[in-house]
């Protein structure tokens, strides 16, 4: 194996979500483990405060030595940003990411490596002249595209641009 992919979901959704799926089925094809931890009964209340534990529940389930990425949609973005600062690892994918959470005391933060984000112009929850300010921040990857939050429309196109960023981590 190449390393782990530390497969995140969103708020409203599961391990088995089609995002996360669709990722997972590029990390299986090109030699990379992956995990999809399980954050729903993290969120059920959804209180803000919970973030921490979603936190270290994607940190739990990393390895302790090898290559690590951190990939997520939405919640699952946001959480992979704050994972990264505290587990060495060679990216980030994040899709629909919000930079701020009302209620989280704490600005988004990720570590400086390889990174691509693909967002939706329409995004009704995270806006997206906030996720271009990130990415220009770090000079990261970024995919605009005709959507919404859910990236619905565009599920095989983010599992594409993962294979695309995968292979350049080699």
């Amino acid at each position: 194996m190449k390393g782990t992919i530390i497969l995140s979901h969103g708020l409203e959704s599961g391990p088995h979500a089609t995002k996360v799926s669709a990722l997972a089925v590029v990390a299986d094809a090109l030699g990379w483990a992956h995990v999809r931890p399980d954050y729903r009964d993290i969120d059920a209340p959804r209180d803000p405060r919970r973030i921490e534990q979603r936190i270290a529940r994607a940190l739990e389930h990393a390895p302790a030595e090898g290559r690590v990425v951190f990939a997520g949609s939405s919640m699952g973005a946001f959480i992979s940003g704050f994972a990264s600062i505290r587990r060495a690892c060679d990216g980030l994918f994040l899709l629909a990411l919000p930079t701020a959470i009302g209620g989280y005391p704490h600005a988004f933060v990720a570590a400086d490596v390889p990174t691509t984000l693909v967002h939706g112009w329409d995004d009704e929850l995270c806006p997206v002249d906030a996720a271009i300010d990130f990415a220009r921040s770090r000079r990261a990857d970024l995919h605009l595209v005709d959507d919404d939050h859910r990236l619905g429309a565009h599920v095989e196109f983010c599992a594409e641009l993962f294979r695309l960023f995968l292979t350049r981590l080699g």
